[in-house]
């Protein structure tokens, strides 16, 4: 039996930086609104809501609270957490809920004003709580230093040296300048790259992602609306471990496994796509996606980035928004507009950062450290 497909029908979102004043429902309200308008919809019309969670609102239902604030009376709602993977994941079940006729038109929403709403001491202390309770918790640690201690593995085993990350950190960058709405648009050269401020050895100030307020919104339907459709061709999940002392092997966190199964459901392999939308809360982590999921070998993701493979003019242009290192990181939302750009580009409504015409996306997203991961395939169809 054919199941029936689904498509990204309207994407909306809001700045992302300091937005003093705002609110995470404010901020999604906002994103909401974007995303119903080019989808050409009504409140009315939307019959599922699902709503990433907002550290700086932790409301046992947030999903009902937000309805109850944007004037939505869905059959369907749902609040869901997953870190970082948790935008890619309520697209997944939105795809999966619209599939199997529970809903006809899911509004996927996020965001938070996690830069202006609170403390560095509580953002610090937010993410301290990522790590292992009993042995990692208690050592001080925060995601910083956990991916930290990744990228030290990571560098040890491919023998590249620490600098080759700030070529990444220099393409958001480039990549941030054409948006709007992104939060560092200022331009970044390799040398001040590779002169910034360490964080966490051998992470520096320019490999880790900004904090940002902001929200992000998206429509999947059972029908694509008006222009270019795109669709939802594959999804697929791995959950192999949490914490980072339960990683066997930091070359396989499950990311070759959730992208093998999106790929296998769209019936399409690595060198069909020609757009990538990969998470990249750190530089080390956008590095270790790219090989793991078989975009480049082992030690190779810096080398194709240098060829201009990952361009807006290559072959497989890479977070054309800028992604969390540059457009910013509001929790959920960061993610998620990965998915929105993607969606843009393979639709030709990216304005300004339009690229040539694109085929078919592969979306990736980690949560926790290399923890929870989701993989979509998105299709431009005729």
């Amino acid at each position: 039996m054919t199941m029936p497909r689904t498509f990204i029908r309207g994407v909306g979102n809001t700045r992302f930086g300091r937005l003093p004043g705002s609110t995470p429902l404010t901020l999604m309200a906002e994103a909401s609104d974007a995303a119903l308008g080019d989808a050409g919809l009504g409140r009315h019309e939307i019959d599922g809501v699902l709503c990433g969670y907002a550290t700086t609102l932790p409301h046992l239902m947030l999903a009902d609270r937000f309805c109850e604030f944007a004037s939505l009376q869905p059959a369907y709602a749902h609040g869901m957490a997953g870190g970082g993977a948790t935008g890619g994941l309520m697209a997944m079940l939105a795809h999966d809920l619209v599939r199997a006729g529970r809903c006809r038109n899911v509004l996927v929403v996020a965001g938070e004003n996690r830069l202006s709403g609170q403390s560095r001491d509580q953002s610090v202390q937010t993410l301290a709580q990522v790590g292992e309770p009993d042995i990692e918790v208690p050592n001080g640690a925060s995601v910083p230093a956990y991916y930290a201690l990744l990228a030290s593995r990571y560098l040890h085993e491919t023998g590249m040296g620490a600098d080759a990350l700030s070529d990444f950190a220099v393409l958001m960058r480039t990549h941030a300048a054409a948006h709007p709405d992104a939060h560092l648009r200022e331009p970044l050269t390799l040398e001040a790259a590779r002169a910034a401020r360490a964080i966490a050895s051998p992470l520096r100030l320019s490999d880790c992602c900004p904090i940002s307020d902001g929200a992000v919104a998206m429509v999947v339907s059972a029908e694509p609306g008006a222009g270019t459709p795109v669709r939802i061709a594959g999804a697929g999940q791995a959950h192999r471990h949490q914490h980072l002392c339960a990683i066997d092997d930091v070359m396989e966190t499950g990311a070759a496994q959730a992208g093998g199964r999106a790929l296998a459901e769209a019936g399409r392999g690595v060198a069909d796509i020609d757009y990538l939308a990969i998470y990249d809360s750190f530089t080390i982590t956008l590095v270790m996606l790219l090989e793991e999921l078989g975009i480049a070998p082992r030690g190779g993701a810096v080398a194709r980035l240098r060829a201009g493979d990952f361009g807006r003019d290559g072959p497989v242009p890479l977070n054309t928004h800028g992604g969390l290192l540059a457009f910013g990181h509001s929790g959920v939302a960061g993610g998620l507009m990965h998915l929105a750009e993607a969606a843009r580009q393979l639709a030709g409504r990216a304005g300004v950062r339009q690229i040539a015409p694109r085929q078919r996306a592969l979306f990736h997203a980690d949560g926790g450290v290399l923890s929870s991961h989701v993989s979509l395939v998105l299709e431009a169809a005729a």
